[in-house]
């Protein structure tokens, strides 16, 4: 089996499909969950919705390099995001989200296994792999912030 196979079946896991790390997912914990408590700050938290958008941004950012384009996003904006006001843009946040992440996996899976260890845009960044693994990391670290924020809302 081909190593970008099992790596975009890892990054899926934790975005669309799969409990096997964290018994849950983005899908799970966001699919049907009202907007008002995705946008509810718990004590000086981000929100649900601003992490959600966080690990989004990257993602997007990530598919414009696996596309051919350059690498045009910056840590200082990766919070920077429009206000969600109502279900109808919560709704329309997660329809792209689920979108670009599920164009993420499949350009992976496409990849040829020996583009892991090519270059990621500029040396200082490593490799594809070392790209590719920091994002599924990085999503599970958020992942865990939002099944926590979600709970201490849920109590409040």
């Amino acid at each position: 089996m081909k190593s970008t196979h099992e790596i975009a079946k890892r990054f899926r896991e934790v975005i669309l499909n799969g409990t096997w790390i964290a018994n849950t997912n983005y899908k799970d914990q966001l699919d049907n969950l009202d907007w008002k408590i995705a946008t509810t700050q718990f004590q000086s938290l981000n929100t649900i919705a601003i992490l959600a958008q966080h690990i989004h941004y990257y993602i997007k950012g990530i598919n414009n390099v696996f596309k051919g384009g350059t690498l045009d996003i910056k840590d200082k904006f990766s919070f920077d995001f429009p206000l969600i006001e109502s279900q109808s843009d919560w709704e329309n946040f997660l329809s792209i989200f689920w979108t670009d992440a599920e164009l993420f996996a499949t350009l992976i899976d496409q990849m040829p296994d020996e583009k892991l260890q090519q270059v990621f845009t500029d040396e200082k960044y490593g490799t594809y792999y070392r790209n590719i693994d920091a994002m599924i990391e990085h999503a599970y670290y958020h992942l865990g912030q939002i099944v926590l924020i979600k709970k201490c809302l849920a109590n409040n």
